[in-house]
């Protein structure tokens, strides 16, 4: 069973909603740290980091392959 390109666009920003979800809960995490008289964990930073980045891959993609731009970013060009 083959897929359409625009099935898998489809997923694609799905799969960038649900790591933008993600990105948002390791900055609320980080944020929550801070405010509790903590520092800001390197790790988690560069985790969120590395997460946008993945996101904005599979909305590029998700684009590429026929889709709208999904997410907050509303369609970044590069």
């Amino acid at each position: 069973m083959a897929a359409d390109p625009a099935e898998i666009a489809a997923r694609l920003s799905a799969i960038g909603e649900q790591l933008a979800d993600l990105a948002l809960d390791r900055l609320r995490e980080a944020a929550d740290s801070v405010r509790a008289g903590g520092d800001l964990d390197p790790a988690l930073a560069a985790e969120e980091k590395r997460i946008t980045r993945a996101r904005r891959s599979v909305e590029k993609a998700a684009v590429l392959l026929g889709g709208t731009a999904a997410g907050p970013a509303g369609g970044e060009s590069s």
